[in-house]
């Protein structure tokens, strides 16, 4: 079916997705056209995809085995615009589980 590696790579799209959505999208509307609306509708799934996404990757660096300079950038990916991106495409085609 579903290996882990294959649902920590949906989780880390979906995470960047969503940051650039509520980045690009939802923040400039909510302060430019005064419409908090799509900030509280993005806001949420995009915690539990950080959350999720920083858990599944303190869980797959054994798998992997990252040493600990590529451990932190695949963390700190979460948190940086297309970083989630960058990862999977460097950390995670490349190797298999």
């Amino acid at each position: 079916m579903f290996s882990f590696k294959s649902i920590f790579r949906i989780v880390a799209l979906l995470e960047g997705l969503s940051y650039i959505l509520l980045l690009f999208i939802a923040t400039p509307i909510k302060y430019l056209a005064d419409d908090p609306q799509y900030v509280k509708l993005l806001g949420m799934p995009h915690g539990i995809l950080f959350i999720a996404y920083i858990a599944m990757t303190f869980m797959l660096k054994p798998d992997y085995s990252w040493n600990t300079k590529q451990f932190i950038t695949v963390l700190v990916a979460s948190i940086i615009p297309f970083g989630t991106f960058y990862i999977d495409k460097v950390y995670l085609k490349s190797t298999t589980v």
